[in-house]
């Protein structure tokens, strides 16, 4: 048997709770986090500024002495990076899009462009203006690299969101301008788009544009080939691989750390070093009685949607976090909203809009509940508690 030094990232509590309706309460958090430390990973992803809970969490893990393993998830705001080093936390996950798609949508400037109202990628956007917010982006993540690393003086890897759907030469061009601050350069095939013989000749591809970045990989199973995709990916040259155990996450899910695990050692006779690959089982186990289970690709259930940065992009373009033209989005509601969801369910829906600040005022109460209450609620449930003024 041959061995393989490979970085592990366990997402389970960060990505893999993210699975819309999924409600990990603190104390199975803590307890999966122990468990998948036991695995021989070699980090657990987190996002501390989601609320206070989760800020909570991580200080815990780090008293319980695993902090060298403990890693936050963050998008690029310095607040938040802030925010990160003051629970303890050594290393972090910067998170920025780099498709087209998600960056016209999310360019502070075009936004406020009359001419750009209402309009996605797909609408002729003159070359000019795509070249323009390329731009920003890069300004902007090299921007908040700096800052994490020589301003708060942490470990950093980037994760380059939809990189899947991303230009390959922009792509190798924000490498480049990564590379000087960061150990990893994670891939991300956000919405599960990549097929086996595209993701190794992709990752291949990019090492040979490259130099001074290792690469990591973080595929999901829309189309049910995130397993493939992966193992694939392996064989082309990452270092680093992210997923989740039981594969749980957004719409289809992750890829299962278990099945890549395995999957090397039986079909390729390669072991990670490092991993027990007896405490594998307790992990799975684990959230196996939780009753949790990823949704299977195409599934009605794979369409729905909770985190609201997601919502927020579907509110203006449906393919933002959707890669099938048929999908019917379902929209619920729990501690990773945000205010879009109720704009989603008021205005798209219902077409009855509120004052933005009442989206605001309802986000505060449901993420509240749903923390206490340790639960999601549908659409339905949000219209009663409306009717019923407890978000007045």
């Amino acid at each position: 048997m041959k061995t393989l030094k490979l970085k592990i990232y366990d997402n389970t509590l960060r990505d893999g709770e993210q699975q819309a309706g999924l409600f990990f309460s603190y104390s199975t958090k803590h307890q999966l986090a122990h468990l998948s430390a036991q695995t021989g990973i070699n980090g657990i992803d987190i996002m501390p500024f989601v609320s206070e809970q989760e800020a909570e969490l991580a200080k815990t893990l780090i008293l319980d002495g695993l902090d060298e393993l403990l890693s936050a998830a963050t998008l690029m705001n310095k607040q938040f990076i802030n925010l990160i080093k003051d629970c303890g936390i050594k290393r972090i996950v910067l998170i920025y899009a780099l498709s087209d798609r998600l960056l016209f949508l999310r360019d502070p400037q075009i936004r406020q462009m009359s001419e750009f109202q209402g309009k996605t990628i797909d609408d002729h956007i003159p070359n000019a203006v795509i070249e323009r917010i390329r731009q920003n982006a890069i300004d902007a993540i090299v921007e908040h690299l700096h800052y994490a690393t020589k301003v708060a003086g942490l470990r950093v890897d980037f994760a380059a969101e939809d990189s899947s759907r991303a230009d390959f030469d922009f792509l190798v061009q924000c490498i480049r301008s990564c590379s000087p601050y960061i150990e990893n350069f994670i891939l991300c095939d956000t919405v599960g788009i990549l097929t086996p013989e595209k993701s190794y000749v992709w990752v291949n591809d990019l090492l040979q544009s490259t130099t001074g970045v290792s690469f990591g990989i973080h595929y999901h199973n829309d189309m049910g080939m995130a397993l493939e995709n992966t193992l694939q990916s392996v064989m082309a040259g990452a270092t680093l691989l992210s997923g989740t155990f039981g594969g749980i996450g957004e719409r289809a899910g992750n890829v299962a750390l278990e099945q890549v695990l395995n999957g090397l050692r039986v079909r390729f006779g390669i072991e990670v070093e490092g991993i027990n690959y007896d405490a594998i089982a307790p992990v799975t186990d684990y959230i196996e009685k939780l009753g949790v289970r990823p949704a299977p690709p195409y599934s009605q259930a794979a369409q729905r949607h909770e985190t609201g940065v997601h919502v927020n992009s579907l509110l203006s373009d449906p393919r933002s976090y959707d890669p099938f033209a048929h999908s019917t989005i379902n929209v619920i509601f729990g501690k990773w909203s945000g205010a879009s969801n109720f704009q989603y369910l008021f205005e798209k829906q219902l077409h009855n809009p509120q004052p933005r600040e009442q989206y605001e005022k309802m986000r505060s109460v449901i993420k509240s509940l749903a923390t206490e209450q340790e639960r999601y609620f549908t659409a339905n449930e949000v219209l009663e508690l409306w009717k019923n003024g407890v978000f007045q």
